[in-house]
């Protein structure tokens, strides 16, 4: 164990640590150069395999992810325009495919009209390997493609639990201090917390781990949020 992380480890001294504490503790933990993003595994109380049980949804974090995204729009053409000033890195229809179909997936998020996603259909083996594929539920696909992208730079994340019922998200950098950070965080705990499915018996999550990029990881009291 490298001795940087290992003198990061020694300031835990408990086994779980209510939100502020552990928050404030995380922002001492990075070991990295660069500024280190803050994350959160979530373990769910819940059975992945059953339909009611799915866990997801969005939320759009008080001070931001800290990340710049790239959000490419599939709109039609003549709204390319109003896509790329609200800040769509790309935008278009018929182009766009294009130049996915070329392999050009130089984006984070895509964002697409209703009317739109029909002619995804060519490329949707494509963006769904990437984990790109605008979904209803996410909100990515939009009746209003500008104010989605605002939003998504305003901080609008989604969260859902994967095949081995967690859920692993970012809430902020760690130079964005404990205060911006509990905040974040609160709002994204309290949000999985009311996306509870009826199948859901009892406490919706089971533990709460934050993390930085790099460094060693806090455990959350439950009860604390």
């Amino acid at each position: 164990m490298p001795k940087k992380y290992k003198e990061k480890a020694a300031l835990i001294q408990k086994e779980e640590y209510p939100l502020e504490e552990a928050v404030a503790l995380l922002t001492q933990l990075s070991t990295s150069a660069f500024d280190g993003t803050a994350e959160v595994h979530i373990r769910l109380n819940s059975d992945p395999k059953q339909g009611d049980q799915q866990v997801r949804a969005t939320v759009t974090l008080p001070h931001g992810t800290g990340k710049t995204l790239r959000i490419a729009a599939v709109v039609p053409e003549d709204m390319a325009k109003d896509a790329l000033d609200a800040g769509a890195v790309k935008a278009g229809e018929e182009s766009l495919i294009a130049s996915i179909e070329k392999g050009e997936l130089d984006f984070d998020v895509m964002v697409a009209m209703p009317q739109c996603m029909k002619n995804l259909g060519k490329v949707a083996k494509t963006l769904g390997q990437k984990g790109l594929m605008p979904n209803p539920k996410a909100g990515t696909v939009t009746d209003n493609p500008v104010k989605t992208i605002q939003e998504l730079h305003k901080g609008k994340i989604e969260f859902r639990n994967d095949k081995q019922s967690l859920i692993h998200s970012i809430f902020g950098k760690i130079s964005f201090g404990k205060d911006k950070l509990t905040e974040n965080l609160r709002v994204l705990l309290l949000a999985v917390r009311d996306a509870k499915p009826s199948g859901i018996k009892g406490e919706c999550m089971k533990t709460i781990t934050i993390t930085p990029t790099m460094g060693p990881s806090i455990r959350v009291e439950i009860g604390s949020i």
